[in-house]
């Protein structure tokens, strides 16, 4: 990396204090899954203000498209989320959410102002690198199927990107650090919806009647033995059961349960051997009982699968920049999930954590009342944004950073 480059690779005293400012304002603004549209526009004012070219994207989303001054190259985009959930703050920060039961509980306010800080440094630089840079503020990731539905809008045409980047913040790593990892970071997580139509009757007289809730009963124990006899117990899976209504009265037998559930994997194949089995093993017990169930298995989020390249790419820029005791080798992928595994599965991508975890502070997971993190993690997070972007457009057609 040149070093002229390298030097302004830290936002400036100025700078930071706009993205503190930034991130206040989105932090008492939240709005939910595409209902950002105060946001959006939030977000476009300072793209104005620092005379940046931006376009909205659909209703609530923004892009911002940054091409070198020294020459084609490759074309790199860069996510951050942009909406809130539907949690009651808790954190009596000064700057606290100021809509009831609407609240950034996962650190998208924080993702949003660090990819803004990025494109302002990026733009500012753009005369000293070549190569494309896509900058997308995406809504809607706490809801299924944002990041695919832009997708198939075009977000990643015109020209084709040819990798993607995104961080989270991490309330389990050291503040500063960076965590990385090689093939899949988050599961995917596809929900599920199952109706089971039994026959009602008399708890007297049991043989004239198809008891639902019995039936319900079969299939929450078959599905925990599908996790552990039906599935490889190296490659992790999870069928969680969340919901279950059904029955009116103690004497009476169900006649209907409705039971409702998410499944976890981080395997693209293994995901796809679930959804069979789990389909063909409910059918089998219902049917069994001579009863008949209506399925909804409704694919949601894709496995976030990191590319090795652009992964060691963030790895080595974040060690040069931080130090290498600060970069983390994930050593597990996490369950939960994250919608930018859509862009995943379509061009080389990584998605690396940022920790915010402080040792004098209590620890807040994602999508807690009382989740907050200190905003001197923005500058960093720009920072290290910043120099993979230009790192992986300086290495060319390379193989490695």
């Amino acid at each position: 990396m040149k070093s002229s480059i390298h030097d302004k690779l830290m936002p400036g005293e100025e700078l930071s204090q706009q993205l503190y400012e930034i991130r206040s304002h989105l932090h008492q603004n939240p709005e939910l899954s595409f209902q950002e549209y105060q946001t959006c526009s939030y977000i476009m004012s300072w793209l104005e203000k620092w005379g940046i070219p931006h376009r909205r994207f659909g209703e609530t989303g923004v892009v911002v498209d940054l091409i070198g001054e020294e020459g084609e190259g490759r074309h790199i985009g860069v996510r951050a989320d942009i909406d809130a959930l539907p949690i009651e703050e808790k954190t009596k920060l000064s700057f606290a959410s100021k809509q009831p039961g609407v609240m950034h509980a996962c650190g998208h306010d924080g993702h949003t102002t660090i990819l803004l800080g990025t494109v302002y440094q990026l733009f500012q630089m753009k005369g000293k690198w070549k190569g494309r840079v896509r900058c997308i503020f995406q809504p809607g990731e706490e809801a299924d199927g944002a990041a695919q539905q832009m997708i198939e809008e075009g977000v990643l045409e015109n020209p084709r990107v040819d990798g993607m980047l995104a961080l989270h913040l991490w309330p389990h790593l050291p503040f500063g650090s960076i965590g990385v990892r090689n093939g899949a970071i988050t599961a995917s997580c596809d929900d599920f919806r199952i109706e089971i139509e039994g026959k009602g009757g008399h708890s007297a007289r049991p043989q004239h009647a198809v008891d639902a809730i019995a039936i319900s009963s079969q299939i929450l124990q078959a599905l925990s033995l599908l996790v552990t006899k039906g599935t490889n117990p190296v490659d992790p899976v999870v069928v969680h059961v969340g919901k279950i209504q059904g029955g009116t009265a103690s004497n009476i037998v169900a006649d209907r349960v409705v039971m409702e559930g998410t499944t976890r994997t981080v395997s693209r194949e293994t995901r796809k051997k679930l959804r069979q089995q789990f389909i063909s093993l409910v059918k089998g017990i219902v049917e069994a009982y001579g009863a008949t169930v209506n399925i909804t298995y409704n694919e949601g989020f894709p496995p976030v699968i990191n590319d090795p390249v652009l992964t060691d790419c963030v790895k080595q820029c974040a060690a040069e920049l931080l130090g290498e005791s600060a970069v983390y080798v994930l050593p597990e992928p996490s369950m939960g999930a994250d919608d930018f595994g859509a862009f995943a599965e379509q061009v080389p991508s990584t998605y690396f954590r940022l920790g915010i975890q402080q040792a004098d502070q209590p620890v807040y997971d994602l999508h807690h009342p009382q989740f907050q993190f200190d905003q001197d993690i923005i500058p960093i997070g720009v920072k290290v944004c910043t120099h993979t972007v230009l790192t992986w457009l300086e290495k060319g057609e390379k193989e490695t950073c």
